[in-house]
Order: structure tokens, then C-alpha cells, then sequence
């Protein structure tokens, strides 16, 4: 009956001896710092990071949704009864192009946030698995600085196209001349590139950096003008009077009424050359809208001008000859 029993003490040593090990390795400090406290603790980094993310992206939405329904632009110009329809107009144009642009920085904003608090979190996980992240952030800065030298074109880009936002120089929809032969319609905007449409349809991308001054048809106002032509053989006084009554009229046509702000303007004579005087017409109207005016007034006023017997220079056309030829030669003796 003994040897049973010293056979079962004895293969239960080595049993107890692996589990004490087993016990033993588990207890160490290392151990359970490497499966326990470090993936809570990078758990907790994770879970703090998509929360954080996700709240101040929903922030900023939020923030951006606020100014959109509470901010109204008032009208640059002076009340007046007789244009309530276009002051709404305008007011509509202006709200809708700062409602572009809040969008655009909220935007912007969501990817700051969203890089920002990753790269945090990263190196929050770097430092838990017990690595130094102080050389870490050393050579970024290192590699930033060489990206920079590297990448100027683009750095300048960016940041370009941020003053851009912010200073609000043009938004989506906005009619603009960029010089060198880019003007068109804004079809859209960002950090790096603007993207034009031109009046033949070409579509032109213009890097931010490159941009080094624009102007800009569709901010507030526009002003329509119309150069009149005259022949020296007419009275000023009465063709003044012709002018201005046929841009007065024009004014009051439905299919231009509600684009024109402020009355037409008759500058007086803005030239006067060997054959021919000159005058000016403006006129105050939306944004994008002073050619659509233009036209129409150039039409009326000429229509008014062949009525009332107002000429204009060469009314059958200039002759044009050609000094070679034997019929307008003079013959020698």
C-alpha cells in the first residue's frame, strides 16, 4: 500500500513545481505591467482619443451650424424704399457666400482637430510602451524643418489658402479676375488649390501660393458703365439730356429693374478727342449682374440716340483704302 502512494507524491512535484513557476512568472511586475496595465492603459488612450475627436469635431459643426442660422449680414447699402426686393437680393448673395465660407473653415477645422488629437495619442502610446518620444519629437521637428525647405511651394499654398479664408477674400460662386488671363466663376475653393471656371468654359487651377492679388465682381456691388460715343457735331447739352433719359429708362425695364441698386449716373463729358466726344454712364448693381445692365442700357441708349437724331461718329462706317492701288495713286506727268 506504500508504493502507490510514494508514486502519487512523486508525480505531483513536478506538477506543483510548473505551476509555481507559472506563478511566479505571472506575479512579476513586468509581467502584468505588459498584460494588464499597458493595453488598459493604451485602451484608455484609444477610447479618450475617439471620444475627444468626435466631440470636437461635433463641436465645431455645431459652432459653424450656430453662426450659419444666427448671423445676418446686414445691408452694405443705405435703406431706400423704392429697392427693398434687391437689398434682400444682396443680402441673400452676402449670406450665402459667408454661409460657403464658415463651412469651409469648419471644415478645416475638423481635419486640425482630428490630426491633432491622433498625433497626441499616438505619442501618449508610444510613451506607455516605454519609448522615449522626446528623440521622437526631435526628428520631427528635424524632418518638418527639411519638409519645409523641401516643400515650400506647398507650405506657401496652405498657407495662402488659409489667410484666403479667413481674410474672405472670394468665396464659391464669386466672379473674380486673377490676372494673366484667369477670370471666371468660382466653382470651388481649398487649402491648395482654387479652381476657376472662364467664360468659355475651361476650367483653370490655380495654385493658392500663385495668387498674388484678385479682384473680385461679386462682393457687395458691381457697377455697370457704358462709354456713349458722340459726333463733335451734336450739342453737349442736348445729348446729355437724351442719354440720361434713355438710362433712366432703362433703369425702370423688368428684365434689368431688380438687378440695379442706386439711379444711373451720367458722369458728364469723359473725353474728347479730334473726332469724336465721349460720355460716361454708370450705374450701381448686384454682384455679377453689371453686364447683364450693360447690355441692356447700350441698347436703349443707341436706339434712343438714332430717334432723337443724336449721331455718332462715322455713322456709315470709316473707309478704309488701300494706297497701292493704281485708281488711288497719283498719276505723274
Amino acid at each position: 500500500m506504500t508504493r502507490p502512494t510514494a508514486y502519487l507524491s512523486a508525480s505531483s512535484e513536478p506538477t506543483d513545481g510548473a505551476v509555481d513557476a507559472v506563478t511566479r512568472w505571472w506575479q512579476t511586475e513586468n509581467m502584468q505591467s505588459w498584460l494588464i496595465d499597458k493595453p488598459i492603459g493604451i485602451a484608455l488612450i484609444l477610447i479618450v482619443a475617439i471620444i475627444g475627436s468626435w466631440l470636437l469635431r461635433r463641436l465645431i459643426t455645431k459652432l459653424a451650424d450656430n453662426s450659419i442660422k444666427k448671423g445676418k449680414l446686414s445691408s452694405p447699402l443705405s435703406p431706400r424704399k423704392a429697392h427693398k426686393t434687391t437689398d434682400k437680393v444682396l443680402e441673400q448673395t452676402q449670406e450665402a457666400r459667408r454661409t460657403s465660407r464658415i463651412q469651409t473653415l469648419a471644415g478645416v477645422g475638423r481635419s486640425a482637430v482630428a490630426i491633432f488629437v491622433w498625433v497626441w495619442a499616438a505619442l501618449a502610446i508610444l510613451d506607455k510602451l516605454g519609448v522615449n518620444v522626446a528623440p521622437l519629437v526631435a526628428s520631427a521637428g528635424v524632418v518638418g524643418v527639411a519638409l519645409g525647405f523641401g516643400a515650400q511651394a506647398l507650405v506657401k499654398d496652405f498657407l495662402s489658402g488659409i489667410f484666403m479664408l479667413m481674410e474672405d477674400q472670394y468665396g464659391i460662386g464669386d466672379t473674380i479676375d486673377l490676372g494673366n488671363g484667369v477670370f471666371g466663376d468660382v466653382e470651388s475653393i481649398s487649402l491648395r488649390i482654387t479652381t476657376v471656371r472662364d467664360i468659355d468654359g475651361a476650367l483653370w487651377y490655380v495654385r493658392n501660393g500663385e495668387i498674388l492679388q484678385v479682384a473680385n465682381h461679386s462682393d457687395r456691388y458691381s457697377v455697370a458703365r457704358v462709354q456713349v460715343p458722340i459726333a463733335l457735331s451734336n450739342d453737349p447739352t442736348r445729348a446729355v439730356d437724351v442719354i440720361t433719359s434713355a438710362a433712366e429708362d432703362a433703369a425702370r425695364d423688368p428684365e434689368i429693374k431688380g438687378f440695379i441698386l442706386a439711379k444711373p449716373t451720367v458722369n458728364g463729358m469723359s473725353g474728347l478727342e479730334v473726332d469724336h466726344m465721349s460720355y460716361r454712364v454708370s450705374v450701381k448693381t448686384l454682384p455679377g449682374k453689371q453686364w447683364d445692365v450693360q447690355r441692356a442700357m447700350q441698347a436703349k441708349i443707341l436706339t434712343a440716340m438714332h430717334t432723337e437724331g443724336i449721331t455718332t461718329p462715322y455713322p456709315r462706317g470709316m473707309a478704309i483704302f488701300d494706297l497701292e492701288e493704281p485708281s488711288l495713286t497719283r498719276k505723274e506727268d
